[in-house]
């Protein structure tokens, strides 16, 4: 044999004993994916005239129950929950009922995304378990989108529902009764479908509340169709989600300082009339904000007194309070600019007190440019937040010295400032950008505009009684949501809705897509409000 052939047949045989002796690992196959399959269900499901205490769901291979206190929807919701078993791996899921079904009634079990397969985590997604103890199936089906009647995202996990109107049906019904249908957005879901529904005549709800599908005004969230629907109906019916507003009521005040107490309260505090008392004679008060907080403050002129009487007065709500006092510091005046650096070129200069003012003395204020140039302002208190705005015609590229003198400022307990020295600064305006939006098939005014962060946070506001166009000036370069709000009762501000006077919320329309505002830009742009 020539040498070049058997060096070849050595070579080759040498390499096919090496991929021989090569170690390899098991790799155990494609990964499954493939969710679990019901076999068998006992009854079976679909049912009629059921009316057992245990149901067995068995499946085709191990699974485990995953989140099942959230995802599982019962409808009608059962007043004791049922148990379902086990709580580890099986190929058996059993139900046990606790509670006494109602006749002739359809019931559903949807399992959401609770069933899972022990080893990969696949899902059988949306799982129904249905049986009826009547003699048939209800069939008809709801369609129904759940949005915020103000933001632009929606909570999850919100409950739609329908409350059956019959003779012991009443609108204090959503209060104490649970509904007779309901399902669940869950985690991802905005339009949902209420299935297994009898014809008939009902109140839809939307709920965003604690699980016990309740309304509670003080915690949740509500959305509702102002006119009772009927069954069948092919509608795809709107529920916009709101939080009510709650009637004023005071928490018994506690003592924060020497002469300060704090009161928490639920609803609206402005108006508050708040009466301090030591006996008969009246003290002099002031009530402000809490910053941040639902409390409000009272500053009272000291006095010697073990307890003070606090009489709160806000529409219906009347209570008196009696709070002892306890060997406190008193507060010390302190001022603090709301802008340190930069001032934007469309906000007020601010500084904030902590100690309520109640004078200020306009000739010992002095707003001077890097030019020693007097510049004039026109001072404004806001009482209620403890803020002071100078308010004056701002240059950009400019630098503003602000000296408020000895005396300038006079709090509450009649102490008054030392010598304050402020430096700011303002930016080139080809650092902003600016915006001018134009309103396209408005059906009314007046319209409040704002755009918000990403988080919802409103970062510009304008009003408009009647002209289509709005502009905002040196806005910070950012990405800006667009909305608008039908202002209807035309107090500036966007008022929530009311079940009980079966009132929905002012009206909120979205530009569909986030504002690009750049630095030295000058964006148009229209917004059509003919489609909400």
């Amino acid at each position: 044999m020539p040498k070049t052939i058997f060096r070849l047949v050595c070579l080759f045989f040498l390499l096919a004993m090496a991929s021989c002796a090569k170690r390899g690992s098991i790799t155990g196959g494609l990964k499954d994916t493939i969710a679990p399959v019901l076999k068998a269900s006992f009854p079976k499901n679909l049912t009629t005239n059921f009316n057992g205490k245990e149901i067995k769901l068995v499946f085709d291979e191990y699974v485990k129950l995953k989140n099942i206190n959230k995802q599982l929807i019962i409808s009608p919701p059962m007043k004791t929950q049922p148990e379902i078993l086990p709580n580890n791996p099986s190929k058996v899921i059993t139900i046990k009922l606790k509670d006494e079904l109602i006749p002739n009634t359809t019931y559903s079990f949807n399992f959401g995304q609770s069933i899972e397969d022990n080893n990969e985590g696949n899902p059988y997604s949306q799982f129904k378990y249905v049986f009826s103890t009547g003699p048939y199936i209800d069939s008809l089906k709801l369609n129904v989108k759940v949005k915020d009647a103000l933001e632009k995202k929606v909570d999850n996990f919100v409950s739609v529902m329908l409350y059956e109107v019959n003779e012991k049906f009443n609108d204090s019904t959503i209060y104490k009764e649970t509904p007779r249908y309901i399902t669940n957005t869950l985690d991802s879901l905005k339009i949902v479908t209420l299935e297994n529904i009898k014809a008939g005549k009902y109140l839809l709800v939307a709920l965003k509340d604690n699980g016990n599908n309740k309304f509670n005004p003080k915690s949740d969230k509500i959305g509702f169709q102002k006119d009772y629907i009927t069954i069948p109906n092919d509608t795809i019916f709107e529920l916009e989600l709101f939080k009510e507003k709650l009637p004023f009521t005071a928490i018994k005040p506690t003592q924060a300082a020497a002469s300060r107490l704090l009161m928490g309260y639920e609803g609206d505090p402005k108006g508050v009339k708040i009466t301090v008392k030591n006996g008969s004679e009246t003290i002099p008060s002031l009530v402000t904000q809490f910053p941040k907080k639902d409390s409000v403050q009272v500053w009272f002129k000291p006095v010697k007194a073990d307890s003070l009487k606090i009489s709160v007065e806000k529409d219906k709500f009347i209570k008196d309070f009696v709070v002892k006092l306890k060997k406190q510091k008193a507060d010390t005046l302190g001022i603090s600019p709301e802008f340190n650096g930069t001032l934007p070129l469309r906000e007020r200069y601010s500084l904030s007190s902590s100690i309520p003012l109640v004078k200020f003395d306009k000739s010992k204020i002095s707003i001077k440019d890097k030019d020693s140039h007097d510049i004039d302002f026109t001072p404004e208190y806001d009482e209620f937040n403890q803020k002071l705005f100078l308010d004056f015609k701002k240059e950009e590229q400019q630098r503003y010295k602000i000296v408020l003198m000895p005396g300038a400022l006079t709090d509450f307990y009649e102490k008054q400032n030392d010598t304050l020295s402020y430096s700011i600064a303002t930016k080139n305006a080809t650092d902003y950008g600016n915006l001018k939006v134009i309103l396209e098939n408005a059906k009314r005014f007046p319209i409040i505009v704002e755009l918000t962060d990403k988080d919802g946070k409103v970062k510009a506001s304008a009003y408009t009684e009647n002209n289509p166009t709005v502009e905002f000036i040196a806005l910070e370069p950012s990405k800006y949501t667009l909305r608008i709000i039908y202002d209807d009762n035309k107090n500036k501000v966007w008022d929530t809705g009311n079940f009980m006077e079966k009132r929905q919320s002012e009206e909120v329309i979205y530009f569909p897509k986030e504002l690009d505002v750049r630095p030295n830009w000058d964006v148009e742009q229209p917004f059509s409000l003919g489609t909400k």
